[in-house]
């Protein structure tokens, strides 16, 4: 909703690609050059393997006026500055799934040319998609770990969630909307009261109470030390990524 969908181009190699750009009213091409002729903030959303290939045939377009944000996973700073002209603004994001409902939780990092007044733009864009802030670099392999890839871990909850709903006799998709709704109204407390999830947990839980008996048997389970080595799993594969 920040800008107009007419000020937006959108390349990509197949029409395919690029229908869901022409229904939002965005204009689009098959050729890049275009768009960094054409645009002065261009961001690179393309596979890590093919991201070289662009970067080459976008550099000899890419001046001092342009701000390229990659949003390619495993690649760093270092490389997008040392394949584009040593001028160019860079900045690095990382997003995750909720951004298309405008929920996401997004952090970014700027390259060495990249000033306050182009973090600041490309923090205003990205916050009509959910949270965004700015982190040193090293942080955004954890951020995958936590939030990128976390998104997917929160659905196995979900899931789980609404299966032991079933399991004691409610119908399925009642459960799915009451367990969404769970972690929805959970998440926005956390958002808004600032205090510790702990704190919260102990608030829920009675003397003697229904709550107590269940968190006993999901610390039984070792949740809490199994959600922490997904999340050291996920951000050690980041890091091994960004490696290859």
């Amino acid at each position: 909703g920040k800008v107009p969908a007419s000020n937006i181009l959108a390349s990509a190699p197949s029409d395919k690609n690029l229908d869901a750009w022409r229904e939002l009213g965005c204009r689009t091409t098959h050729c890049n050059l275009e768009v960094v002729h054409r645009s002065t903030l261009v961001f690179l959303a393309t596979k890590p393997h093919i991201l070289p290939g662009v970067l080459q045939e976008i550099r000899p377009a890419v001046g001092s006026h342009h701000i390229v944000v990659s949003l390619v996973a495993g690649v760093t700073i270092q490389t997008l500055q040392r394949l584009l002209p040593p001028w160019t603004k860079v900045l690095r994001i990382m997003p995750n799934l909720p951004c298309v409902v405008q929920a996401g939780a997004m952090v970014f990092s700027r390259g060495s040319n990249a000033g306050d007044e182009e973090a600041a733009l490309l923090k205003s864009l990205l916050s009509s998609c959910g949270l965004c802030e700015e982190v040193p670099e090293s942080y955004i392999d954890i951020h995958t770990g936590l939030s990128g890839s976390g998104v997917a871990y929160v659905y196995l909850f979900a899931e789980a969630l609404a299966e032991g709903a079933v399991k004691m006799g409610m119908p399925g998709a009642l459960a799915s909307r009451i367990a969404a709704q769970t972690l929805l109204g959970a998440a926005k407390m956390l958002l808004e009261t600032g205090e510790h999830p702990a704190k919260l947990r102990g608030d829920v839980c009675t003397p003697g109470g229904t709550t107590i008996y269940a968190l006993h048997q999901l610390e039984k389970g070792a949740l809490r030390a199994t959600v922490m080595d997904a999340v050291e799993a996920a951000t050690n594969r980041a890091c091994d990524m960004a490696k290859d």
